[in-house]
């Protein structure tokens, strides 16, 4: 499934779209270059699932928990962590299998350590206002 995105409206109703398109699926990976786009497109899916809470990018303390409706949410940038090792400290797995939420930015830092089930979403910048999003499950 591929959304345009040109405006703030766009984004909310892109969140709409992946949240439905998602059903049951709970870890969620976002790829995209530097600036694309994630933090903002997760703060609005955030937004979307009921979440209070001051939504930002993890980037210094790998992982972000929020309250939603429904549960938690783990939000997890892991752009800086320089090894494996660093995923095991946080203890990953307790995140990742507790049936909660997940969205992960930098997905490429620790692919040995995805689950086998997940839903990818690619955020591609056309321009400075314009992004394409490619949403498909794994």
């Amino acid at each position: 499934m591929n959304i345009q995105i040109n405006s703030q409206e766009d984004l909310k109703s892109a969140a709409r779209q992946l949240l439905e398109f998602a059903a049951a699926e709970k870890i969620f990976l976002f790829e995209g270059d530097m600036g694309a786009g994630k933090t903002t497109f997760i703060k609005v899916i955030c937004e979307a699932l009921g979440v209070d809470d001051l939504v930002s990018s993890p980037t210094f303390s790998i992982v972000n928990e929020y309250l939603a409706k429904d549960g938690k949410i783990y939000h997890f940038d892991f752009y800086r962590i320089k090894d494996l090792q660093e995923a095991y400290d946080i203890g990953y797995e307790e995140y990742f299998y507790s049936r909660n939420i997940c969205f992960i930015e930098w997905p490429e830092k620790i692919t040995s350590l995805l689950p086998e089930h997940y839903l990818k979403i690619e955020i591609l910048v056309q321009n400075e206002n314009d992004r394409t999003v490619s949403i498909s499950k794994i």
